[in-house]
């Protein structure tokens, strides 16, 4: 059995989603399956090594996991010829210095979105790992969930006819932190610290929209800080700087419009934490995280409005659940699997650092036209 033994630097994987998505559930699930198959008699095999700040947190994690290799020296790790990968998932304003670290050291690059503060500096980097001739690539995984795989199918199968319309639901209840536990660290709550619900959701629905329905044309959006006051993990009062909650709606070059809430503020009375309903001439679905249900135009119901009577139609009756394709593995370890074949192979990873600028540009322009109440054109970004 020939091994492709690849050192991979995991920065940042102290936080809740380095840790769970993608040390976890990705890079440890990946070595315990066995590695990566390319072929009966060829593997690739990760070997992360774990980088941060606090060694104490570090060697807990480590042991945790079952890892062997932490370090607090981050430039002496891209220092290391076995390392060639290097994964960053910091906190995103300081993503920028550790990927140009990384470019220097001629590591394959993959981070998590956003990928930097601001477009600019998004797109600079994407043209500095490009210029430097190395693989990258940033995590767009919203992709792989198996709601959306199932409704990409019926895109790709013809069920809708012509699409006109998807409207996105999103978010759920994070508590204040006055009487409960956090879900979400308090940074996510303050500008200063790049959090809002904008920047980190926009970037999403950019890649989403582009792979399932086409590119963006123009965009409004409102944001909102509803809750102006939460509680830190010392259990101390701060003020919300950031955005809590966001009203956006895109208009497509193809005519489709989509329209996204997004919002940390909003209890769930939905099948999922996201729902995506599209709306087509032939038939519309309603997909979540995991399924995804249709209704094809005959047999959609004749619905007449009287609201002085009970309805006669049972509406979710007419739904059929869209059944699954195979078995579906974790959407972030489906992706970091296509990265580490792109890196081996060279087998195509259309995901790079230059479509998740893409992402940052959306979320700039929304919250442009939140700050100046209009539409705002979505210009190529080179």
């Amino acid at each position: 059995m020939k091994t492709h033994k690849i050192g991979i630097i995991m920065n940042g994987v102290t936080g809740r989603m380095g840790t769970n998505q993608h040390l976890i559930r990705s890079i440890k699930a990946i070595i315990d399956q066995g590695g990566v198959k390319l072929s009966d008699s060829e593997i690739i095999m990760p070997d992360p090594v774990l980088v941060g700040r606090s060694e104490e947190k570090l060697k807990a994690l480590a042991a945790r996991v079952g890892v062997t290799r932490v370090s607090t020296n981050l430039d002496a790790e891209l220092a290391k010829p076995d390392n060639q990968i290097y994964f960053d998932s910091t906190l995103t304003g300081q993503r920028p210095t550790g990927v140009r670290k990384a470019i220097a050291a001629k590591k394959h690059i993959y981070c998590e979105k956003p990928s930097a503060t601001t477009a600019s500096e998004a797109l600079a980097l994407a043209n500095e790992v490009t210029a430097a001739g190395l693989k990258n690539g940033v995590v767009q995984d919203k992709l792989w969930l198996p709601g959306l795989l199932k409704l990409k199918y019926l895109i790709d199968t013809g069920f809708f006819g012509k699409i006109l319309s998807v409207r996105g639901e999103f978010g759920y209840w994070v508590f204040t932190g006055e009487y409960e536990k956090l879900q979400r660290p308090s940074w996510n709550y303050r500008k200063e610290d790049d959090g809002g619900i904008i920047v980190d959701m926009l970037c999403h629905w950019q890649y989403v929209i582009q792979n399932l329905f086409g590119e963006v044309k123009s965009l409004t959006c409102l944001g909102a800080t509803h809750i102006p006051t939460r509680w830190d993990e010392a259990g101390k009062p701060y003020k919300c700087t950031a955005d809590d909650s966001a009203y956006a709606t895109f208009e497509l070059k193809n005519g489709v419009v989509c329209h996204f809430n997004s919002s940390w503020d909003v209890r769930v009375d939905r099948d999922d934490l996201l729902t995506l309903q599209v709306d087509g001439t032939h038939g519309s679905a309603v997909a979540g995280l995991r399924d995804c249900k249709a209704q094809a135009l005959a047999a959609t119901p004749r619905c007449v409005w009287n609201p002085d009577i009970d309805s006669p139609i049972k509406y979710k009756d007419g739904w059929t659940r869209v059944p699954d394709q195979g078995p579906y593995d974790n959407a972030f370890k489906v992706q970091w699997e296509l990265f580490l074949k792109h890196v081996v192979t060279g087998s195509p990873f259309p995901w790079s650092l230059h479509e998740g600028a893409k992402g940052v540009q959306l979320a700039e322009l929304g919250l442009a036209s939140w700050a100046q109440r209009k539409w705002v054109d979505v210009p190529p970004l080179k």
